[in-house]
């Protein structure tokens, strides 16, 4: 059993570095900035990416897995992947994507409701900035389904002689108040996520910096948050 789970393991991370561009480890130490009683814990999230154009347009994946639990067990895990597909010499293409996860909140498990996405996205470079963007229905598989419209934003460039990296994106989403059959709130929320990255580039593999998690109607209680990390990445 041992020597399975060890072989699946080795499987998992070769898969992972024949086609993820990078490996992050974040520190967040949102308990230390909010208080025990908004977060229960400060803790370690790794990130897996990868990004591959084609001929055909390109596709983007991360993993994301929270070290949250107790003794630093793994408590969410959580993935997205999405594809831009080409439309002839059409300046748009056109966007689909998955989100989804699950969870483990010590006594219980716990999923991540799946969110299918799609419609229109644009590329483009203004200048040494990369831009893209999407404006898509959004399908929140809830107890009670929630149909919805979501814009995303993403961007990254490189300045001072690539020695600096800014990237992140900007979500803005709607979702149903209510995400059950029960008696509750009506109406919809909009929620706000927004995780912009900065990074010094010590080589071309290693670097070190932040990413910083600004939400509204997102986290604990649906109020804002800002939660930086201290982070290192590591560029295949």
């Amino acid at each position: 059993m041992i020597k399975k789970t060890l072989f699946l393991l080795a499987f998992i991370l070769a898969s992972f570095s024949l086609y993820a561009q990078n490996l992050q480890l974040h520190f967040d130490p949102r308990r230390a900035i909010h208080g025990k009683d908004e977060f229960p814990k400060n803790f370690f999230t790794a990130t897996f990416e990868m990004f591959k154009p084609d001929k055909w347009g390109s596709t983007f994946l991360f993993v994301d897995l929270d070290f949250n639990q107790s003794r630093g067990n793994i408590g969410l895990g959580y993935m997205e992947i999405a594809r831009d597909f080409t439309l002839g010499k059409c300046p748009l293409m056109a966007h689909i994507e998955f989100n989804g996860g699950v969870g483990n909140a010590e006594e219980y498990g716990f999923s991540v409701p799946n969110a299918y996405l799609i419609g229109p996205s644009y590329s483009t470079r203004i200048g040494e900035v990369n831009l893209s963007t999407y404006l898509v229905y959004k399908y929140n598989a809830f107890k009670k389904i929630s149909h919805d419209v979501q814009w995303t934003a993403t961007w990254s460039t490189d300045i001072c002689n690539k020695k600096l990296t800014i990237a992140g994106f900007i979500d803005l989403w709607t979702e149903n108040k209510n995400h059950t059959h029960e008696t509750g709130p009506s109406g919809k929320k909009v929620i706000l996520l927004t995780e912009p990255q900065f990074w010094y580039n010590v080589n071309s593999h290693l670097s070190f910096g932040t990413e910083v998690e600004i939400s509204n109607n997102f986290l604990n209680n649906n109020q804002f948050y800002v939660n930086p990390t201290i982070a290192a990445k590591w560029n295949f």
